[in-house]
């Protein structure tokens, strides 16, 4: 949930955290997992009043998690600040932030259900600049292999992706699966999937990551090159 504050008229503490619609977002804030509170510069001044602990003193509501501990400090750019506050119990599951943001994607090169697997090599990235958070935005694409045939389901991921998505996540053939709309409307997932099918082919051969030593501090890094398979 964003919750902005930029209205030239509100000046105090008591005017915005008494604010209804604030309050409201936060007493039914149902289903969100965080709260992003946007401070812009001219309201600096409230961040000590939103990080304290005594916050029904300015909300007044009484919900004992919100009351637990204030938000947190995410990060800050020339022209606000960010506060954050993690709702679900538990650690806070929050990246911190950074001035890119890093995508993986997994093709698996078997056509059996498995999910369990390793790491094979880089197929392709994009780097775009201005997406989530007016970030620059690195998308990697892997190839995996698969180890097991054992479906291991993650509760806190189909949790958080519940209402966003009309149907349920399937398997379906790679034939049934590249004629989808948002495939072939797209020319950039369209040359992806064509990039993974070469490779699953041969045809095409990705970046192998290699181990080398650096002589500036001895330390070993990889370095990801094609390889020519024989």
């Amino acid at each position: 949930m964003d919750v902005g504050l930029h209205s030239p008229k509100l000046t105090s503490g008591s005017e915005i955290f008494q604010l209804g619609n604030f309050v409201h977002s936060f007493a039914f804030a149902e289903g969100k997992r965080v709260v992003w509170l946007k401070l812009p510069r001219e309201l600096s001044a409230l961040v000590p009043i939103a990080v304290k602990e005594n916050m029904d003193l300015l909300l007044n509501i009484r919900i004992y998690l919100f009351l637990q501990e204030g938000f947190e400090y995410h990060h800050a750019e020339r022209g606000y600040m960010m506060l954050t506050y993690w709702i679900p119990e538990g650690s806070c599951l929050l990246p911190a932030n950074a001035s890119h943001q890093v995508g993986v994607a997994g093709f698996v090169i078997n056509d059996k259900n498995e999910i369990d697997t390793e790491f094979v090599e880089v197929i392709a990235f994009r780097h775009a600049h201005n997406v989530a958070f007016q970030k620059s935005d690195l998308f990697f694409v892997c190839m995996l292999r698969p180890l097991s045939s054992q479906i291991k389901v993650d509760v806190v991921e189909i949790q958080a992706g519940e209402g966003k998505y009309t149907s349920p996540a399937r398997w379906m053939p790679m034939a049934e699966f590249v004629v989808q709309p948002l495939i072939q409307e797209d020319s950039k997932f369209k040359k992806v999937i064509d990039i993974c099918i070469a490779r699953l082919g041969r045809r095409y051969c990705g970046l192998h990551p290699r181990q080398l030593v650096s002589k500036f501090d001895g330390s070993l890094s990889p370095l990801y090159y094609n390889i020519t398979e024989s």
